[in-house]
């Protein structure tokens, strides 16, 4: 569109749909990101759309929310799904990333757009003579953080968000590990280390017992959220918490053994050429020693060089029902728009699609068009609603799941089959969508 132009504040993963979808419409983008001027404590590069706690965007199957969100994404002309699958790494039923080649397709495909100008400045206010996608993050920096709780008249809300530690796989030791998926659904891509009962009890006294990284006193206040909890706080609940969660060995089983065993570690593969593993479910706060200690306790880790150690940070989000429209649109200016999980969604496949609908609903703000809002039979849609409903009182970040989709009218047999029903759910959201937008 001649003569509009519109700022994208953020290039990660919301920023950059939004910007590829304005320019797809014609309109002219400021691309903003103040990496690497100003760095966030959790990023390690400046590219776009960086991944920075887990390179898993969740399962591709249907009847899993985050896979049906996936699948409406793609109904309505994701690019960075796209992308993400022509990065993919094999982890089984659920589409993971190389993160170095998904984010450098990413700042490929923006640098040979020419509608997309990046701009590496730190914006501190929000701009006020021109449209706005404000989608810098929920490590948004104090400053913009403090304008858009001017502008907003509301507080910002906190929770912690902690990254899993990475590992060389030449130093994994196969005697102990071995490769398989829960239940053989999939490849055997997933690389296991398994600890009977008398090696978890170890692992788990060396953990409680482990020093933690100090909060700021600022940090005090923040919550946890609850999907991504630190691993020393699952532990704090009981001694096997641990066997329930991230280390359930349920459908694990050595086949050199045939034993399904106590308690197992699982890595994921974190980039194409297979030499790098994250520790799936690892997210910690602990000091790096004492992760160093804690790790090699794990049978098949005794010697991992670890690449990266795990971090926690603070996140940002605002009060999405007083300030949002289920369009994204801000109550308060009709050509700002808010993308990402500053909204209070979590997750990389949700915070994608928000920046998805945040661009296709400002070109179409623009083109004096209606705004797309999606009914809450559709996965997307009803995470939005869920967001920016004016009964929620108390924001909660949110992944997607099936328990904010409208019910489907069924029996109770069939309340019980809950793949079932999820699939009924989920042919009932593609149908919709596919006859909206004639894909055959």
């Amino acid at each position: 569109m001649k003569d509009i132009k519109v700022n994208v504040i953020g290039a990660g993963l919301a920023g950059s749909e939004a910007a590829l979808q304005l320019a797809k419409e014609g309109i002219d983008v400021n691309l903003y990101e103040m990496r690497p001027l100003k760095n966030t404590g959790a990023h390690v590069t400046d590219k776009p759309a960086e991944f920075v706690c887990s390179n898993s965007l969740g399962s591709n199957d249907v009847t899993n929310a985050s896979g049906l969100l996936k699948h409406e994404m793609s109904i309505l002309g994701s690019f960075l799904i796209n992308i993400a699958k022509e990065s993919q790494v094999p982890a089984g039923n659920a589409l993971a990333i190389d993160r170095t080649l998904f984010s450098q397709k990413v700042e490929d495909l923006i640098k040979q757009n020419g509608k997309i100008n990046i701009i590496r400045e730190e914006i501190l206010t929000i701009p006020s003579d021109i449209p706005t996608i404000i989608a810098s993050g929920p490590l948004t920096s104090d400053p913009l953080a403090e304008d858009i709780k001017r502008f907003t008249g509301e507080e910002h809300l906190h929770f912690f968000d902690a990254i899993a530690p990475i590992v060389e796989k030449d130093s994994i030791n196969f005697d102990r590990a071995f490769y398989a998926s829960r239940y053989d659904k999939g490849e055997a891509s997933y690389i296991n280390c398994p600890l009977n009962k008398q090696e978890y009890e170890k692992f788990y006294e060396i953990l409680i017992n482990s020093p933690k990284i100090e909060l700021k006193e600022f940090e005090k206040n923040a919550a946890f959220f609850e999907s991504c909890l630190p691993i020393e706080v699952l532990a704090s609940r009981g001694v096997d918490t641990l066997r329930f969660g991230p280390m359930k060995p349920v459908g694990l089983v050595d086949k050199r053994t045939g034993i399904e065993n106590y308690a197992v570690v699982q890595l994921r593969q974190d980039n194409v050429s297979a030499t790098m593993y994250n520790l799936v479910g690892f997210q910690t706060n602990l000091k790096w020693g004492a992760q160093k200690e804690l790790l090699h306790s794990i049978p098949g880790l005794e010697n991992a060089n670890i690449l990266r150690y795990g971090v926690m940070h603070r996140n940002t989000f605002i009060n999405s029902p007083a300030v949002l429209e289920p369009s994204l649109q801000c109550k308060k200016r009709k050509d700002l728009f808010f993308a990402g999980q500053i909204t209070g969604t979590e997750g990389y496949t949700e915070s994608i699609a928000s920046g998805m609908l945040a661009g296709i609903n400002m070109a179409k703000y623009l083109k004096n068009e209606d705004l797309m809002i999606l009914p809450d039979i559709t996965m997307l849609g009803a995470l939005l609603k869920y967001i920016t409903h004016s009964n929620q009182k108390n924001l909660h970040p949110i992944n997607s799941n099936w328990g904010i989709v409208a019910e489907l009218d069924v029996n109770k047999k069939m309340r019980k089959n809950k793949k079932l029903k999820n699939q009924m759910l989920a042919e009932r959201s593609l149908n919709y969508l596919n006859s909206i937008f004639h894909v055959n």
